[in-house]
């Protein structure tokens, strides 16, 4: 996934980037307001982790805006503050769920993957296509019958298109997957990644469509 990571402590932001990185997503992470609203308007996310308080205003205003203008990517809130009124207040803003801190970064993933399979259309954990079953929990592939291991990356760009199975991703699409604001984007990665998924699912498990993108069907 591409995540927005709104995040003022230095610490914890720095942390939670890291790990979410470590799993093969691309993460920007904004310390201000202003900054996350103009990357909301230039990068198409799948994911939104939003703090409450900013130096530059809060962040419900912010989630209110999006809201407002149609956007529906997914927000889960991270506050300190665990009051029942200002979980609802968040909830009723339109935020998907919420995440009190502190928190293990282990959860956070999880919550993460469970909102994005909502969102995804799959609120079942276990996808399978043909005979690859893909456990978007636990990361698990299994091959008619044997299991299958993934680089952090092989891993994003599969679940970028099983999430969107039947439909066709283009390739800046699934370059956002792999990589968050000043990364260096090699010309050829995508293919390199996809060529790799072959390789290891079966050749006729991702198709390109010339011209257009690559598609795993329904």
């Amino acid at each position: 996934m591409r995540i927005l990571l709104i995040e003022d402590d230095h610490v914890l932001g720095a942390a939670i980037r890291d790990h979410i990185a470590a799993e093969g997503h691309g993460v920007d992470w904004m310390q201000r307001l202003d900054d996350a609203g103009a990357a909301l308007d230039s990068v198409g996310y799948q994911l939104v982790l939003l703090d409450l308080n900013l130096p530059d205003g809060r962040g419900l205003d912010l989630l209110r805006r999006l809201r407002a203008k149609g956007n529906d990517v997914p927000v889960i809130i991270s506050t300190a503050q665990d009051q029942i009124a200002v979980r609802i207040e968040g909830l009723n803003a339109g935020a998907d769920d919420y995440l009190v801190k502190p928190y293990d970064l282990s959860e956070m993933s999880a919550r993460l993957a469970a909102v994005a399979r909502r969102y995804g259309g799959s609120p079942a954990p276990v996808v399978s296509i043909g005979g690859v079953s893909v456990n978007t929990a636990t990361r698990q592939v299994v091959v008619d019958g044997k299991p299958v291991t993934l680089t952090a990356r092989e891993w994003a760009v599969l679940e970028r298109l099983i999430s969107r199975r039947g439909a066709i991703v283009t390739k800046p699409e699934i370059e956002d997957s792999l990589y968050a604001f000043g990364a260096e984007i090699e010309s050829n990665a995508v293919e390199v990644y996809v060529s790799r998924l072959r390789k290891k699912l079966g050749k006729d498990f991702v198709t390109t469509l010339r011209g257009l993108g690559y598609q795993v069907q329904a």
